[in-house]
Formats: structure tokens, C-alpha cells, sequence
């Protein structure tokens, strides 16, 4: 562990001057922090769960050992070995956090994805990553239809629930097995820089990327968000708004929590978010600091927040996008507490927030992450002047920091993309003051952030391409109150098709079930031809501009 860990600091420069990464030949979160903390403190609470029917689960460390061991003992049995790569889609249940925490301790890889996601989405996951197996709960059996016997790769498919063949069923509980006997199959150290796991992040050409993180750098860099962002200490009870698929989980519903010894609370609920609902788990199970996306915050301030007992939470927290300085007035002035930003990608971990000790600023990210060089640069590689807008970027010459992905998978031109001299460059661009707190501008690409979700504007295109009413497409962004960002559709049809309400209505039910329901356009135009540059790429930029101008006219 870093030398600094021994407790979040409240002077924030010193933390940041006085800083070491620890760069260990060998770490593995499960058995380095999962069983630390079982030996410590084998009874404390590690994983609190519950549901939306009113059903209720508590784990400890020392469970939390058992059930991951049981895990790799049941992943290792069916022939999975290390560095094999598996595909785990489930909703926000225990056996999740189980068979993670089995993978990491067995050194196989897993590839988190969202149950949100098609059977198309999976399927392409499945051919692209080479996975051998996969692992999913009986509620998402449904989303497998028509990817069963369509990826080859594929050996062993595991449901947590009883399934008909080819599925293994998974069960939890070491049945009958002793912990003595969990204990005796012996799992070799894993190396720092042995894969840990993959995510898909959506990009502007072509399908998701592959972004690669090690076991060390990913495992160990995480304590940066716990400690420092999340200011966790080991009595906390911390809630992250996420579900499983998103990197977000990584940083508030895993390593980050668990790296500190901290309580992770767990809500699972299948539906649209309910505020009203969600304030009273707050309430209920006691929060003491809890991270949520924009768009949720925004739902949240609307209700009556004088209702529900918030005296538990101590801080609170925002990641993803922006956070209205409207909505974080409202939060403060019925709280108390002001909502602390922070910055990062699935790439990353926290690479810039605003931490404990430090002036918060409405509308700032805040300034970097202990660990990490951050700066705005040109194009040339060149730090920018204080108040100069530029591309927000990570040093990573002549030390790697730890924390940072490892690359992009069989992307060459991803890797050379984000690489610029001594620079990992994030594809977002900022303004950094005379202070050094950094100001988000926008993206220096085309990825839309909806509902805190990336969302690739191919993806959707691919989706509309394949109805036969379509002959081309492009979609970008437009800012949206509630969402963020909206997605927009301009649409140019096939002979023989007339743009019309229902038409438009018809191509969003039908991006709804091709891909992701999230990525559907919730807006449609019909054009009749596209912008785009002398070599026939679609110029986004201009759409932009002219949905910019339009909406200035609408509003003058």
C-alpha cells in the first residue's frame, strides 16, 4: 500500500507533496485487502445488501473470504484457468461481489457488463474479447437468446439459478465445503502487472474498446479513491449509485470502499430510478457517505428532503459529468453538506476531485489526485497557461502512475490516439485557474454522456442502419437538464420512406431493442443529406453548432 495510507489527510497540499506509490512484484485485492481485513477484523461489516421487495442481506469480511474462495475453487473447477477471460453480467446481487472477488484471488480476468445490455452487445463482447466463459444470474437468462451456440469461444456458462444446458448452475454457499478445504487449493501470487480486468468504453469510430487494467495498478490505485476522494474510514457505510457494468462500480461498490475496510451498502432495485424511495434506503440503512451521478442528483433535490432523516451521511458526492451549481445549492441547504466532485474515466481511477481540507469551488472539478500528474496541454504536449482552455492529460513519463489502465486491447490507433509525448491524453478538455482547480469545458471528441452513461454515436448509428428505412445517420449530444445530454438522431431515409411522427417513433422502439434501451435517440430529424468532410466523415461538430444555434434562436 502507498506510504501515505495510513489515513485520508485534511491538509490537502501536503498530501499531495509528501505522497509515494508503493510498487509491489506481486498483488491481488482479494487475498492482500479482502483477507487483511477477515484477520483484523473477521466480523465487521463488508457487504450490506438489500432490495426493493424489502429483503435484506449482511456479509462480513470473514464472508466475504469464505464466498470468494468457494468462488475460485468453483471457477477453477470447471477448467477456468488464470488469465482466461470471462464475461459476468448481474444485476446488483451478492453472488456478484462473490464470483469477482473469486476471479481476481484465481488471477482469471473478468469483463463487467451491464444487464441493460442486447444480445447483439454481448455477442460482439463475447467474439471480441476471446472470453471463455460466462457468469449471469437467472433474471438475465433472457438477454443469452441467440448468443447461446454463436460464440465459439465460449466453453462454460455458469447462472446463478437452475438453467437448462449448457448452463452450470452457481450456488454461493460452500455446501458442506469446509474453509479448511476452500484454503487447501492453492492460488500462486499473482504478478503487479498480470491483467485484472477488462471494460468496454464506447468511443467516437467504430464499436467499445477494450481498456485493460492490472492487478496492481487497478487494485492498489483505488485506495486513492476511497481514501482520499471518498474520505472513507473503516465504520463508514458508503452507497455508490451505480450497477455493476459501469467502471463506477469499480470505484464506490468495490475497491474502493473495501480498500479502507469501509461497509459497502448495496440497494438493488430493477426498475427506473425512485428518489422518493432511494432517500429512505439513505435513511434506512444508515448512509454515511454516498456518490451519485448528476442525473440522479438532479431527481433527488426535487423531493422533499426535510421528510427523511439524512443525519447519518457526512459527505456526499458526484462523478460522471458536471453537477448543476443549482442542484448542489439545494443539497447544501437542506444537508448541510456541499456535493464534492471528482474527476476520472474507466481508464482511471479518481484523477482530479475535490477532497477533504480543500475549498470546494461550484463548478469545479477540483485539482488532482495524490499520485498523479495532471495538467491542460496543447497539441503540441505543452502545459497551457493558467485560464487557457486545453486537453486535460496524465503524466506518464518518466513513472507510469499507478492507477492508470494499461492500454487499449488490439487498438493501435486507440493507444497512439490518447499518447502524446510524456501524456495520456483523456479526450476531455478544461480550463485550470491560478489555483490549479480545474474547469471541465466539454469533450475534445463526439462521445455523448447521457443519464451518466457513454454512449458512442456509432453504436446508435449501427442500430438505425439495420432498418430498412434508413440509409444513413448521425447523432450527437444536445444538453439536456435532466439527462445531461440528450441523444439526437438526424436521419436520412431510403427511397420510398416519408420522415413522419410514427416513422420516428418506430426507429426508437427499434434501437430500443437492437442495442442497449439507454442508447435509443430520444430525439429525431429528418434531413436529407448530411455534413460532412472532403474524405466522407459525418462532421458532428456542425450539427452541433447548427443544434446550438437553433436552440439560441428558439430561446431569443
Amino acid at each position: 500500500m502507498p506510504e501515505s495510507s495510513s489515513r485520508a489527510s485534511t491538509d490537502y497540499a501536503s498530501t499531495y507533496r509528501d505522497f509515494r506509490w508503493e510498487r509491489p512484484a506481486h498483488f491481488n485485492f482479494a487475498t492482500d485487502v479482502i483477507d487483511r481485513h477477515a484477520a483484523e477484523r473477521p466480523l465487521a461489516p463488508a457487504l450490506q445488501w438489500s432490495d426493493e421487495s424489502g429483503r435484506s442481506q449482511r456479509f462480513s469480511f470473514q464472508d466475504l473470504k469464505e464466498r470468494s474462495l468457494h468462488a475460485a475453487r468453483f471457477l477453477t473447477g470447471l477448467g477456468l484457468k488464470r488469465g482466461d477471460r470471462v464475461f459476468i453480467l448481474m444485476p446488483r446481487v451478492p453472488e456478484w461481489w462473490f464470483l469477482v472477488l473469486g476471479c481476481i484471488r484465481a488471477g482469471i480476468v473478468f469483463m463487467p457488463g451491464t444487464p441493460m445490455l442486447t444480445a447483439k452487445d454481448i455477442r460482439y463482447r463475447l467474439e471480441v474479447s476471446g472470453a471463455k466463459a460466462v457468469l449471469t444470474d437467472g433474471s438475465c437468462l433472457d438477454r443469452f437468446e441467440g448468443v447461446l451456440g454463436q460464440a465459439p469461444g465460449v466453453t462454460t456458462w455458469v447462472s446463478t439459478g437452475d438453467a437448462p444446458s449448457p448452463w452450470t448452475r452457481y450456488a454461493p454457499e460452500p455446501l458442506g465445503e469446509s474453509l479448511a478445504e476452500s484454503q487447501a487449493t492453492a492460488f500462486p501470487p499473482t504478478k503487479a502487472e498480470d491483467p485484472l480486468l477488462i471494460y468496454f468504453t464506447s468511443g467516437t469510430t467504430g464499436m467499445p474498446k477494450m481498456v485493460l487494467h492490472t492487478q496492481s495498478s487497478y487494485g492498489q490505485g483505488h485506495l486513492i479513491t476511497g481514501r482520499y476522494w471518498l474520505d472513507l474510514k473503516p465504520e463508514d457505510r458508503h452507497l455508490t449509485l451505480s450497477d455493476t457494468g459501469w467502471a463506477k462500480c469499480a470505484w464506490g461498490k468495490l475497491f474502493g470502499p473495501w480498500s479502507v475496510g469501509a461497509c459497502n451498502v448495496v440497494y438493488d432495485f430493477r426498475g427506473r430510478f425512485d428518489p422518493v424511495g432511494f432517500l429512505k434506503v439513505l435513511e434506512r440503512e444508515k448512509v454515511t457517505t454516498f456518490c451519485a451521478p448528476p442525473t440522479a442528483w438532479r431527481a433527488l433535490v426535487l423531493q422533499d428532503l426535510k421528510a427523511v432523516d439524512l443525519s447519518s451521511l457526512r459527505h456526499s458526492l458526484s462523478a460522471g459529468e458536471p453537477l448543476n451549481p443549482e442542484v448542489i445549492q439545494t443539497w447544501k441547504e437542506a444537508t448541510g453538506l456541499h456535493i464534492r466532485e471528482g474527476y476520472g474515466q474507466t481508464e482511471t481511477v479518481v484523477i482530479v476531485g475535490i477532497f477533504p481540507g480543500m475549498e470546494p469551488r461550484v463548478g469545479s472539478m477540483g485539482r488532482p489526485s495524490p499520485g498523479f500528474t495532471v495538467a491542460v496541454i496543447d497539441e503540441h504536449g505543452n502545459e497551457v497557461a493558467d485560464g487557457q482552455e486545453g486537453d486535460i492529460a496524465v503524466r506518464v513519463k518518466p513513472e507510469r502512475p499507478v492507477g492508470l489502465f494499461a492500454g487499449y486491447l488490439n487498438d493501435d490507433a486507440a493507444n497512439a490516439a490518447s499518447s502524446r509525448g510524456d501524456w495520456y491524453v483523456t479526450g476531455d478538455r478544461a480550463v485550470r485557474d491560478a489555483d490549479g482547480y480545474l474547469w471541465f469545458v466539454g469533450r475534445s471528441d463526439d462521445v455523448i454522456k447521457t443519464s451518466g452513461y457513454r454512449v458512442g454515436p456509432f453504436e446508435v448509428e449501427s442500430a438505425l442502419i439495420e432498418h430498412p428505412a434508413v440509409a444513413e445517420s448521425a447523432v450527437i449530444g444536445v444538453p439536456d437538464d435532466k439527462l445531461g445530454h440528450r441523444i439526437k438522431a438526424y436521419v436520412l431515409l431510403t427511397p420510398g420512406h416519408t420522415p413522419s411522427p410514427q416513422l420516428a417513433q418506430e426507429l426508437q422502439d427499434f434501437v430500443k431493442k437492437t442495442t442497449a434501451p439507454y442508447k435509443y435517440p430520444r430525439e429525431i430529424e429528418f434531413v436529407t443529406e448530411l455534413p460532412k468532410t472532403v474524405s466522407g466523415k459525418i462532421r458532428r461538430a456542425e450539427l452541433r453548432a447548427t443544434q446550438k444555434n437553433q436552440a439560441a434562436r428558439e430561446q431569443g
